[in-house]
């Protein structure tokens, strides 16, 4: 019987994972592949040092032809530091080693067009060229007993690796050669188109999927036609409203005034000193505050637009 308490989960996780990479090191040595472990909490990923290191520990081992094996920490993280699915958490590697494809094997061949276990005419989609609600709502509710997340958590996986220019593939596990028919672009499973923009830059997908969120701030229509139509800085007269509790040099999420998330950014604020400038053009705020609160609330090279709602 599965565990309920942390404590307990913990501690089984602990035992379990010195059982799984010694099942991972028997089968890849059939091979003549040596193996390293990695293992990560989300909290690791928030400070940049850190999340260089990450990448650099990987490109490492590479390197000397060892493939990494990469899980997250289950014997320590916290709810608060947990990535909260494996389909997430690959998508979060993928950004780290720029991959040129993520590869998601599954106990479904695929996305339906519905629900396989309740439907039986439900159709493979073999090709998603754009993450639509219709393609969400096609997801349905968690999978596999045996899986945390389900189609909905690898539709979220599809969307962060789509907006860093990473194809994405979900295919069966069980089908006889899956990984050398996908590498070898025969069709296979569903594969996820990546947006054709230019690429993000580390320091972004850093801000945009590394830092984990600390606060929101909501901007009027002018400050989010600035932001998504010309690349310009987040000022403090175009902040409308302020949410959480945040320091400067935190990350926070950016709404436009329908409430959707466009975009995410580090503030020069923290949220007490935003709430008094916000609203306010610089003329006001020399006036009241003097010149040190003048700059930009979150600077453009700070700053990563969103092209769709709710990537985190």
């Amino acid at each position: 019987m599965r565990p309920k308490d942390i404590s307990t989960l913990q501690a089984a996780a602990a035992v379990g994972q010195v059982e799984l990479m010694r099942t991972y090191g028997d089968l890849f040595a059939k091979k003549q592949q040596k193996i390293g472990q990695i293992l990560l909490t989300r909290e690791d990923t928030t400070r940049r040092k850190q999340y260089l290191n990450i990448m650099n520990t990987i490109e490492n081992l590479l390197k000397l032809k060892v493939i990494p094996v990469i899980n997250e920490n289950d014997s320590v993280a916290v709810e608060e530091i947990k990535f909260g699915d494996n389909d997430r958490l690959a998508a979060l590697v993928s950004s780290i080693t720029q991959a040129d494809l993520l590869i998601i094997l599954s106990d479904i061949e695929g996305l339906y067009d519905k629900d396989p276990q309740s439907n039986p005419d439900a159709k493979l989609i073999s090709f998603v060229d754009k993450i639509t609600p219709e393609i969400i709502r096609s997801a349905g509710g968690t999978g596999s007993t045996y899986s945390s997340g389900g189609m909905a958590s690898k539709l979220k996986a599809a969307r962060i690796c789509s907006f860093l220019q990473i194809p994405m593939v979900i295919a069966d596990s069980k089908t006889d050669d899956i990984l050398k028919k996908i590498v070898s672009f025969e069709q296979a499973g569903t594969f996820f188109a990546p947006q054709t923009q230019k690429k993000v830059k580390s320091i972004k997908r850093w801000i945009a999927f590394g830092m984990q969120s600390k606060g929101n701030i909501y901007i009027d229509k002018g400050a989010e036609d600035a932001v998504e139509a010309k690349g310009k800085s987040i000022l403090a007269v175009g902040v409308a409203k302020v949410e959480g509790s945040f320091n400067k040099g935190d990350t926070v999420r950016v709404y436009s005034p329908d409430n959707r998330l466009i975009a995410k950014g580090i503030s020069n604020f923290s949220d007490e000193t935003l709430e008094k400038i916000k609203g306010k053009n610089d003329k006001q705020i020399l006036r009241e505050y003097g010149r040190e609160y003048c700059c930009e609330v979150i600077h453009r090279d700070s700053l990563v637009v969103f092209n769709e709602n709710d990537y985190e």
